[in-house]
């Protein structure tokens, strides 16, 4: 396959050209179900559920979620992916090495599809698939976004008071909300007795600044949109202060002009600490605030509506928790 333009590993980074590799896995012309109901743990189908939610996650991100250091996690994976639940890929980087990227393999996507009652097909899953991921041009955006939301729900594994309760892909909020609004990602946010409900807009630079101000009529046109008007948080994190700075003076009049809650922040802040004191509102004279100060300032929230489960729901379109469940299997 041709080298193709790629992101780099860091998450938001500029585009570099490079190839990436797929590691060899066992042939399996069919899934054996007998086989993997002996060795699949709670834990191993609640990340193929994430696979399918979030399309992909590299070795950290699903360490700092589901496993308590990074070689448990490593051995695990590799175990899942010599059974073909998970597929995976390693972008060739300019310098240094990019760690494993995972993604749901042909076993997982069957298993999962059975689950819910459905064919393998109904998924979107192809043969495909991960090379479809690989070389997207979206990969280093759709990285930056989980890469943010695995490190908000890793800090609530240690810190009691905090809860990330929702984590929705943009697939799943396309579904729920693409008539209107097209967000990254939408989550809930819990510390104490504070909630923020939030959509967020992963900003890598690659787009024009009245690009970006354009959606903005979009989020109010949702919050007067149902009988019971709902009123997230829009949280728009960008790739360097510089790019905030430009943002927030764009963005600034016309969040106010359309009652919007709107709060940015960069990676250069937040790379491993998103809950941290980092987003400013775009209220004139704001401080940066952490996103429990956010709740606390903005008394005006309340989360999205149609999150309610309906009748056309199957378990591959409920939301999967960030979090994986705590009972595990021996050995596990």
């Amino acid at each position: 396959m041709p080298s193709l333009p790629r992101p780099a590993s860091s998450p938001g980074a500029r585009y570099t050209a490079r190839a990436a590799t797929t590691r060899p896995r066992p042939n399996h012309h069919r899934t054996n179900f007998a086989v993997l109901s002996h060795i699949l743990t709670d834990r191993d189908l609640w990340l193929a559920r994430m696979l399918h939610e979030h399309r992909v996650l590299t070795t950290h991100q699903i360490a700092r979620l589901a496993y308590n250091s990074l070689r448990s996690a490593q051995r695990r994976l590799r175990t899942l992916h010599q059974h073909a639940v998970l597929d995976s890929f390693r972008p060739l980087t300019a310098t240094g090495s990019a760690p494993e990227h995972y993604t749901l393999g042909p076993a997982g996507a069957a298993l999962i599809a059975a689950h819910a009652g459905l064919e393998t097909a109904s998924l979107g899953w192809r043969p495909s698939h991960t090379g479809r991921i690989a070389y997207s041009p979206s990969l280093g955006h759709d990285l930056g976004v989980n890469d943010l939301l695995t490190h908000l729900a890793a800090h609530t594994r240690t810190t009691p008071t905090a809860r990330l309760s929702l984590w929705l892909s943009e697939r799943s909020a396309a579904r729920r909300w693409g008539d209107l609004i097209r967000p990254d990602a939408y989550a809930h946010w819990h510390d104490g007795e504070h909630m923020l409900p939030f959509f967020l807009e992963y900003d890598t630079g690659s787009q024009t600044l009245a690009r970006v101000e354009a959606k903005l009529p979009g989020y109010a046109a949702f919050a007067t949109a149902t009988a019971t008007s709902t009123r997230p948080a829009l949280l728009i994190h960008t790739c360097t202060q510089s790019r905030d700075r430009a943002l927030r003076c764009r963005l600034a009049d016309p969040a106010h002009e359309l009652g919007l809650y709107v709060a940015t922040s960069s990676a250069d802040f937040t790379t491993t600490n998103p809950w941290g004191p980092w987003w400013v509102p775009l209220q004139p004279g704001s401080q940066r605030a952490t996103l429990t100060d956010l709740a606390a300032q903005w008394r005006g929230l309340s989360p999205a509506s149609g999150l309610e489960s309906t009748d056309a729901d199957t378990t591959l379109t409920l939301p999967v928790p960030p979090l994986p469940p705590t009972h595990r299997k021996a050995g596990s």
